[in-house]
């Protein structure tokens, strides 16, 4: 299994990880280490953070960027990522962030989110789920303040390819209790050499079972809009929709290099619905839950 996929591209080309953590607080914080090719074939990396309320974008050059093609490692600089967790220590105009979280093991999911449309060399973007739900411990110092992740939840996932797609929607959501829960649902337009068409991948960690439902399985999009998708697949309708939420800018790729801004809400007000058949599954809503759409026909 490949980690990192970017070592002999020449671009246009990106590959960047979400790390998701959120504290029994309702408090959230993502980190995205990233790496870019643009159509020139420059080289560079970086690093943005997002919280409830505030987003930062940092840049590295290519030189302080090592992912390792063999196991789950990245680093910027004297940043890490890895299965066993983070370690921070940035300071940079307006932004000051220290310290260190720990993870526990990751809940993957069963195979490649992608199915069989991993194989295709030219997808515009290829969509990865590292881990569904992992606890957190340790704590991070934001500009100050300090934040603890202790007995917290975390998601990862990662993008490769050369562009975000033009129309996209995303949500992804961890809860816990009784009723505990994982949920990541992507649509979006996909470009092909002659036309596009509408795909989705969803999984769903439910009960200690996991579903999944997708294109390439027979599931269809009922609706999708900036607010709401519904997916049905065989028996089985899912349903997200977005109640509130406060997003922030983020710097997303472009034909490699960073040049498109999307809005991400990391911790929206969202109500997802489970069906079986008529047999309703869970109906949950969380204030936690990330969310994001974009459409880039629009700009």
């Amino acid at each position: 299994m490949r980690f990192f996929h970017g070592e002999k591209q020449s671009g246009p080309y990106f590959e960047g990880w979400y790390f998701k953590h959120q504290n029994k607080h309702g408090q959230a914080l993502a980190v995205i280490p990233a790496f870019h090719a643009d159509r020139m074939g420059r080289r560079s990396a970086s690093m943005q953070i997002i919280t409830n309320s505030k987003s930062w974008w940092l840049e590295y050059p290519s030189s302080q960027f090592y992912a390792a093609r063999d196991r789950f490692q990245i680093q910027i600089g004297p940043y890490s990522f890895d299965r066993r967790g983070i370690r921070m220590n940035v300071s940079a105009p307006e932004l000051s962030l220290s310290g260190a979280l720990r993870y526990g093991p990751f809940a993957a999911v069963r195979s490649d989110i992608m199915g069989p449309f991993r194989i295709f060399a030219g997808m515009q973007c290829s969509h990865g789920v590292a881990s569904m739900r992992h606890f957190l411990e340790g704590s991070l110092c934001l500009n100050g303040e300090i934040i603890d992740f202790s007995d917290g939840v975390g998601y990862i996932e990662t993008d490769r390819g050369r562009s975000f797609p033009d129309v996209y929607l995303w949500t992804q959501c961890v809860w816990g209790g009784p009723e505990d829960g994982s949920v990541m649902l992507a649509a979006a337009s996909v470009p092909l050499p002659v036309g596009s068409f509408t795909g989705c991948i969803c999984a769903i960690f439910h009960r200690g079972r996991e579903y999944r439902l997708a294109t390439y399985l027979g599931a269809r999009l009922e609706k999708w809009s900036s607010s709401e998708a519904v997916v049905r697949q065989g028996k089985y309708r899912f349903s997200a929709a977005l109640l509130d939420g406060q997003s922030q800018p983020l710097l997303a790729p472009a034909e490699g290099g960073m040049g498109r801004t999307v809005r991400e809400s990391l911790c929206a007000a969202v109500r997802y619905c489970f069906w079986s058949g008529k047999e309703l599954l869970f109906q949950h809503t969380d204030q936690c839950a990330s969310f994001e759409y974009s459409d880039q026909r629009r700009a």
